[in-house]
This record gives C-alpha cells, sequence and structure tokens, in this order.
C-alpha cells in the first residue's frame, strides 16, 4: 500500500480491506448476532439507526439521527472514496459488501463487516441500508462454527421494511426472491397478505411486539413453511426484528431480516443424531461466555453439555493459570483447581470429582495431567478398571467411577491463546453410547469457546483489580477537621463485567477556613482513565495552594485535561467559606449539585453548565449560593443516577426524593442513595460527596 493509493501506509486494520483496492471475500454470519442496522437518505445523512448500531459504532441514535453518515463514520482521509461509493449505492443500485475501517465515536478504529445496498420504498424514495457487525468478532464466530458449517448456511439476508401497520415499505432482491413475489406486489400489503401460511401468525405477533416496545428480536425464532415461489416444498428461517424511528423518535416501523436456513433443516431430520451434536455447539455458542466471570464460564460450560451431551462433567484449570504466584510444572504431580461440577442425575460419579473452589493434586500418569501437559485431548470410549484408575484423583474416587458405572471417558484440553488453562473432563454411566470421535469434536469445539472466555475472564479480572487498586488509591481522605463543615462520601466502581472509570471527589482545605468541594468524570474506563483521573486531582490539589475561584481553577484544569491526548472530563468544583455563609460554585459539563434546606424540598441549582474539560475556548462561570448552618450540598457524578433503560429526568427525581429531611444522618443518606439507586449490573463507577454546613466554632474552641 502506497500513498498513491490515497490512504497512509499503515491503518492499523490489517483484516480490512483497501477501499478502491481488491474486496475481501465478505462473511456470511452477519446474520449471526450483533447485527446493526444502519440507514441513509439520498443527503447521507442518518435517519434510521437500530440499538446494535449504537453498539457497534459507539454513537447513541440521538447522537446519529440527522447527521452526515461520512463525518460521523469515517476518517477524513476516506471521505471522497466513501462519498463515490454512496453515489453508485444510490443512483446505480450497486450494491457494495466488505470490511472497511470505521471511525468510533471515541476516535478509534473499528473494522467492520459491512453489507450496503439500496431499498425503494412504495413512494419511490430510495434509500441506503447499510448492515455491519464488528469484523474481528464475525471471525472469531466464524472459527467457533468451524465445525458446523452444515448448520449455518453462508447465505445473504432477506431485508424488508413494514410500517406500523405492518405493511411493506420496502424490500431487497434477497428477500424478493425467498418469497418469489416481486417487490412491487409487496408494497403497500400487510404481512400476512405475503405470508399466508398460518406459521408466520408467530412472527406477526412478534413483530408487534417489537413495536410497542422497541426491544429488538434477534434470531427469535425459526419458521417452517412454504412460499409462492417454492409452494411443494417447506423452508425454513431464521428471523430478527428490529423498530425503526426517525430523527424525532417516531416509529416508522420494523425491520425484518430473513435468513433461509433450510439446508440445516433438511440435514437435521436426515440426521438426528448430527443436529443434536451441531445443537449442541450452537447452543454453547450462545450460552458460554455471558459475563466475564472465571467461575460463571465454567459453570455455564457445564450447564450446556449435561445432560444433552454427558451424564457427568466436571471443569478444572490449573492452579497457575488464576493464581500469578504458583509456577507452572513442566513434570509430576499438576494442580488444578475445580471450577463447576454437574451430573444428570444422582450419582456417586459426583463424588470421584473435585468440589468447586477445591485444589487438587494429580500425579503425572493422570489422564488429566496427561491432557494438560500435551494439550491433547483424551478419548476413552470403552474404560475398563485401569482406565478409571487413570481417570480419577485416587483409588478410591476410581471405586467411586465404578460403582457409579461410568463406562466412556473424554478430557478435552482448555487453551487460548497458544496457552493450556486446564481441562474438560465428560463421562457417561447411565447413557449407554460410547463417546467417540464426532463427539470429541463438539467436546473440544465446546471448550475452546469456554477457553477463551476464561481467559477474557482472569485478563478482565486482573485488569479490573489493579483499576480499582489505583483508582482507590487515588481518591483521597478527608481532613481529620473543616471549619465549619461536615462532610461524607462514598466511590463505588462499575459492577459485573464492567471496568473501573475515572470517577473521582476531593475535599481541600483552602485559607481563610475555607473548604473546596470537587466531584468529577474522566470519560472512559480502565486504568488509562483512573491514571487521568489522578492527573487531574493532582492538578485540582496544586491550584488550592493559590487562591483563585472555582472558575478560574476549571480553566486551569481545561488547559491541564486538553494535554490528556483523547480524554475529556466533567467537574463540579465548589468553595465553601463559613464565614459569610455561602458557597461559589462553577460547572463543567457535570450533572448540576443538589441543595438541601430545612422547610424547603431538595432542588437541583440552577447554574451555568459550562463545557467539560478539554474542550477549551469556553469561559467558565461562579455562581454565588447562600449555604447556612444546616444546609446540605449534594455532588454526585452520572453513574449514581444514569441507566440505559430509565430517563435522566426520572432518576434525578427519584434522588431527590430520598435525600429525606436536612438533619439526617450524611453517612446514613450516602447508604440510603447507593441502595436505591445502584443496581448490581451497573455499567458505571459512582463517586458521591454529601457537605452539611455546621456552626463555626469561637476562636479558641475545640
Amino acid at each position: 500500500m502506497s500513498e498513491a493509493d490515497g490512504l497512509p501506509v499503515d491503518l492499523g486494520w490489517a483484516d480490512a480491506r483497501r477501499p478502491g483496492g481488491e474486496p475481501l471475500q465478505p462473511s456470511g454470519l452477519m446474520d449471526l448476532l450483533g447485527v446493526a442496522a444502519v440507514v441513509l437518505n439520498p443527503e447521507g445523512r442518518v435517519v434510521l439507526w437500530s440499538p446494535q448500531a449504537e453498539e457497534l459504532y459507539g454513537y447513541t441514535s440521538e447522537e446519529a439521527l440527522g447527521q452526515y453518515a461520512t463525518h460521523l463514520l469515517v476518517h477524513e482521509e476516506h471521505w471522497g472514496w466513501v462519498i463515490k461509493k454512496f453515489s453508485e449505492v444510490m443512483q446505480k443500485g450497486e450494491s457494495w459488501s466488505g470490511t472497511f475501517p470505521i471511525r468510533r465515536k471515541d476516535g478509534s478504529t473499528r473494522a467492520v463487516e459491512l453489507r450496503t445496498m439500496r431499498l425503494q420504498n412504495d413512494r419511490g424514495q430510495v434509500y441506503a441500508l447499510g448492515l455491519g457487525t464488528d469484523s474481528p468478532t464475525l471471525r472469531e464466530v466464524e472459527r467457533d462454527v468451524a465445525l458446523s458449517t452444515r448448520l449455518i448456511a453462508q447465505s445473504p439476508i432477506g431485508v424488508a421494511i413494514l410500517d406500523t401497520d405492518l405493511r411493506y415499505v420496502a424490500i431487497n432482491p434477497a428477500l424478493e426472491r425467498m418469497h418469489g413475489v416481486p417487490a412491487k406486489e409487496h408494497l403497500g400489503r400487510h404481512y400476512r397478505e405475503i405470508m399466508k401460511d398460518a406459521r408466520f401468525e408467530v412472527n406477526e405477533a412478534a413483530m408487534q411486539r417489537v413495536l410497542d416496545s422497541g426491544t429488538p428480536l434477534v434470531d427469535h425464532s425459526t419458521i417452517v413453511a412454504s412460499t409462492p415461489a417454492d409452494p411443494e416444498r417447506r423452508h425454513a428461517w431464521s428471523i430478527s426484528l428490529y423498530r425503526l424511528e426517525d430523527t424525532q423518535g417516531r416509529v416508522l416501523g420494523v425491520a425484518d431480516l430473513v435468513v433461509d436456513v433450510s439446508a440445516r433443516y433438511r440435514s437435521a431430520l436426515e440426521a438426528s443424531e448430527t443436529r443434536r451434536r451441531l445443537a449442541l455447539v450452537a447452543d454453547g455458542s450462545a450460552r458460554i461466555g455471558t459475563t466475564l466471570e472465571v467461575e460463571q464460564t465454567a459453570r455455564e460450560l457445564a450447564d450446556v453439555t449435561v445432560p444433552e451431551f454427558a451424564d457427568v462433567v466436571a471443569v478444572d484449570v490449573l492452579d497457575s493459570a488464576v493464581n500469578e504466584h504458583q509456577p507452572a510444572t513442566a513434570d509430576g504431580p499438576a494442580l488444578f483447581r475445580a471450577l463447576a461440577v454437574k451430573a444428570a442425575y444422582p450419582t456417586e460419579a459426583v463424588l470421584a470429582a473435585d468440589t468447586p473452589g477445591m485444589i487438587a493434586s494429580y500425579d503425572a500418569d493422570r489422564l488429566a495431567t496427561r491432557c494438560v501437559r500435551s494439550g491433547r485431548p483424551v478419548l476413552v470410549p470403552q474404560a475398563d478398571g485401569g482406565d478409571l484408575t487413570r481417570i480419577a484423583r485416587d483409588e478410591q474416587s476410581a471405586v467411586l467411577l465404578a460403582r457409579a458405572g461410568v463406562h466412556s471417558y473424554m478430557a478435552v484440553p482448555l487453551a487460548a491463546r497458544g496457552a493450556v488453562l486446564g481441562f474438560l473432563g465428560l463421562t457417561r454411566a447411565r447413557d449407554p453410547r460410547p463417546f467417540d470421535e464426532d463427539d470429541l469434536a463438539i467436546a473440544t469445539e465446546l471448550a475452546s469457546r469456554a477457553a477463551v472466555c476464561i481467559d477474557n475472564a482472569r485478563t478482565h479480572q486482573s485488569v479490573r483489580s489493579a483499576a480499582e487498586t489505583l483508582q482507590r488509591s487515588l481518591l483521597p481522605d478527608h481532613p481529620p477537621r473543616l471549619p465549619g463543615l461536615e462532610v461524607a462520601s462514598r466511590y463505588l466502581p462499575a459492577q459485573a463485567a464492567y471496568e473501573v472509570g475515572g470517577d473521582w471527589y476531593d475535599v481541600l482545605p483552602l485559607d481563610g477556613e475555607r473548604t473546596a468541594l470537587v466531584v468529577g468524570d474522566v470519560m472512559g474506563s480502565g486504568i488509562d482513565a483512573a491514571a487521568a483521573m489522578g492527573r487531574l486531582r493532582t492538578a485540582t490539589t496544586a491550584f488550592t495552594d493559590v487562591r483563585l475561584d472555582p472558575a478560574e481553577v476549571l480553566q486551569h484544569l481545561d488547559t491541564t485535561t486538553a494535554r490528556l491526548e483523547q480524554y475529556i472530563a466533567t467537574c463540579l468544583y465548589a468553595t465553601y467559606d463559613p464565614h459569610r455563609a455561602q458557597c461559589r460554585i462553577a460547572n463543567a459539563g457535570h450533572l448540576p449539585p443538589i441543595l438541601v434546606r430545612d422547610g424547603r424540598p431538595p432542588r437541583l441549582l440552577d447554574l451555568p453548565t459550562g463545557t467539560p474539560l478539554g474542550v477549551g475556548g469556553v469561559p467558565f462561570e461562579d455562581t454565588a449560593v447562600p449555604f447556612a448552618p444546616g444546609d446540605r450540598l449534594v455532588l454526585y457524578t452520572d453513574g449514581l443516577v444514569e441507566t440505559r433503560d430509565q430517563p435522566i429526568d426520572e432518576r434525578l427525581d427519584t434522588l431527590l426524593g430520598l435525600l429525606g429531611p436536612p438533619d439526617s444522618p450524611l453517612e446514613e443518606t450516602c447508604d440510603r442513595l447507593l441502595r436505591h439507586l445502584r443496581h448490581p449490573d451497573d455499567h458505571d463507577d459512582v463517586a458521591l460527596l454529601i457537605a452539611r454546613a455546621t456552626p463555626l466554632s469561637a476562636p479558641g474552641a475545640p
């Protein structure tokens, strides 16, 4: 690649295609999961934006709708090529597919597998539809289902757009061919006028639910029926549904994405055992790795394999894989940490397995040890007494396996990124079928997927722990005594599978018995965000040595943040003067503080919002607020009130209603707010600071 091609030599997306050059072969798996749907008008503005587009590109629908897609999603050096391709799609109807380097909201580049096509509605209006999915994720899914290509058909995606009355307004050629009805005969007709088979009543009801709730249904059903295109033969379709809205949030209709999976369906009818095995892989792809937790991933692997595949399953990892203080050994006994055990029915074979959480030593001649040391699976189709001795940890466990009737065994390594993390042990006792090579292939596929998820989880937990430790080390302790002020604070990291962020608070003594109260939020997450937070907090502390107004402090912090590369931050800075019974507050793009005063309901302070730190070029303003003894000031970050399913105004009203009377203990108030507003799966961290003015002690008083 050269500069003459109009692109820099290294774009950092080696797996993508070069615009203007020969395209890589596009994938046919974009329909599986996480397909983002984006519709552009002839001007190139975004008019429809699915929730999956928000996940893939980083922009919410509010941020994307009405914007030029080229400016929003494409690096400037690619604009000319993209505008040319867009013109070809809109004017000539030349669809395009391939992998392209999309610019996300945070400025990063993501290789996205795209399908672009022209759609025409019943008014003759032309739109461009773009279906996209994360290219690395798509490649990973393709690898995961390498053993089940017959199950997942490589077929084009059929797309239709229906209005709120479920009448067709647009249809693409792929779906036209599937239905065997010309596109013009679809337009204006109800869904059930075309799809007359009674089995499509289920999909009609699902469309109405999507219209009412706005919740997409991805691969929600497989419908088997005939069509006018092939009335003598039944076809199977996997269907996904999305609600479509315009820039004002008005519901326009529903997008119907259809994949013909008839080949998979017919193969299943011809070979029920093959269907069972391949369905197990598909089930594992959906159910394994739902969280970034090692133990939960192991339990999900066990749940998938029992009882459909094995009578008893055990998932163990090498202790050295999850314990950095335990070195790996190349010979002698191997130390395993049990993660999950599950049986299809009560059996003594469970007693032979290690209890989850237990660390057990397996001699070098045991099959589990041989499996992880060699990195190769072990298959014992017919297990005799000698085999059971090598399967079990000790002689007592071998006796339990024999009494349970175990007759077949497999040990499959949990290998990811060139390292063996542990093994998956499977046994059959009541099930009379011996494990065979096909079973081993299925088990290897499931173990491979689980191993990647386990490796991701242990890496994430290590990074998260380091980031959280850094974050907490950067947060302050309260000064032992604050003139005329009582404070309480809390910091909670993000929960579930998310990383800690850049939220912080600070309480800084100033001259003249004044106190500075600070709350801020560096946008982003992980160690980098926590480190950026630490730099801002250090800068804030440094500015306290100079007598500056809050607006001047924010001005200096704005300059500091601008030097932190891609980071921007919000901040609320207040100084309390007990002699004047007054707070001076300046805001840099942060949520407004709350003032609680005796005899009055809590209220959000109406302050000049200001721009976030790092934007630059906009001055900040101070606002003086009376703050007498008994008054409370509540400062917080957006993680306390923002959720994905509730409007921010409702959450702020809830916060105001939870504050209670001004004389409530501050520590109890902090706990009450977190208890009622914080959820276990919240994706953002929280900083909370509450200050109450108290009578200023007389000179010489303790």
